[in-house]
């Protein structure tokens, strides 16, 4: 059994219409599905991907009123987004630039040219170069030249406090391969461990760091809620089994409509998401007007004008 790579991440903001229009003007990311938070109906969750909405380009928000994150240690501290070339990593620093945002410096990292930056509330981003390997689905309608164009997620970054403790979980209960090891560049005395999950690749690692002594993250926004990790469709039965009889807490089976869910936290107290591909998005909205409207997953439906009510247009 073998994870297919990153499914999507999810995030928080609590100024919901600047993220959405930060992330579709500045970074020209399509949003391909409006709906709300099936947990917290008050609230939206946003996501935000490539033209086709496809499993590993997702990078979404739930829409919370709360104070900024408080930085720390067991969480995911950093998001990559792949880009092609360093043609595309120049075309970016100076396009962030126009638009009001600092970034770093291009520099080469892990082996691969990245480039830094934070979105308006403190969400750290980086994007990295692909090489343009594998498929993309790049968006017409896009502010961003389509050779610019961010085409999916990269490696995603957490910190914990000590490996010994995630490691386990990572190798034996998820099948992720330990493959290399590289100095933090925020803290160099600290080392990035890399683990590559089914075909590898950049849309397929977790990098975690280790930072003992560091104190723990508190939720907020500017921070990251959770990760999902691609699964099969047909192996989503036996993913939830596998972590039954290896006897590890979780959620249970959860259907988000869109695809299947499983969530857990590794013992570092990240959460983590199993997700299926399927059905996808289209299940309920043509490709050509994806995100236009608020969808809700059926069993909401009957609530639609209460919950509408409740939210405020982003547009």
């Amino acid at each position: 059994m073998q994870l297919l790579g990153i499914h999507h991440l999810t995030a928080i903001s609590a100024q919901i219409r600047e993220n959405y229009r930060f992330y579709t003007r500045t970074l020209g990311m399509r949003l391909v599905k409006r709906s709300v938070n099936q947990d917290d109906v008050s609230a939206y969750h946003l996501f935000y991907a490539d033209a086709k909405g496809t499993p590993g380009t997702d990078l979404t928000f739930f829409d919370w009123p709360v104070p900024r994150e408080r930085r720390g240690t067991r969480s995911i501290t950093r998001t990559c987004l792949r880009v092609a070339g360093g043609e595309a990593l120049a075309w970016w620093a100076e396009h962030l630039r126009e638009h009001g945002v600092t970034p770093g410096p291009i520099e080469e990292r892990d082996g691969r040219l990245s480039l830094d930056f934070e979105d308006p509330e403190g969400q750290r981003l980086t994007l990295v170069d692909d090489d343009g390997a594998g498929e993309a689905f790049l968006w017409e309608r896009s502010p961003v030249p389509t050779a610019y164009q961010i085409r999916g997620l990269g490696p995603i970054v957490i910190s914990v406090p000590s490996l010994r403790e995630s490691d386990p979980v990572l190798q034996q209960v998820l099948n992720m391969r330990p493959v290399r090891q590289y100095p933090y560049a925020e803290q160099p005395r600290h080392t990035v461990h890399v683990y590559a999950m089914g075909p590898g690749g950049v849309h397929a690692e977790l990098h975690v760091v280790e930072q003992p002594g560091r104190p723990p993250a508190h939720p907020g926004a500017g921070g990251v809620h959770h990760v999902a990790f691609r699964v099969p469709d047909d192996a989503y039965d036996a993913w939830a089994e596998r972590l039954k009889r290896l006897r590890v807490p979780n959620s249970g089976k959860v259907d988000r409509y869109w695809f299947r869910s499983l969530y857990f936290r590794e013992p570092n107290g990240v959460l983590f998401e199993l997700a299926t591909d399927g059905p996808g998005f289209t299940v309920d909205e043509d490709e050509a007007t994806l995100g236009e409207q608020v969808v809700l997953a059926p069993f909401l439906e009957p609530h639609r004008e209460r919950i509408l009510a409740g939210l405020t247009p982003i547009d």
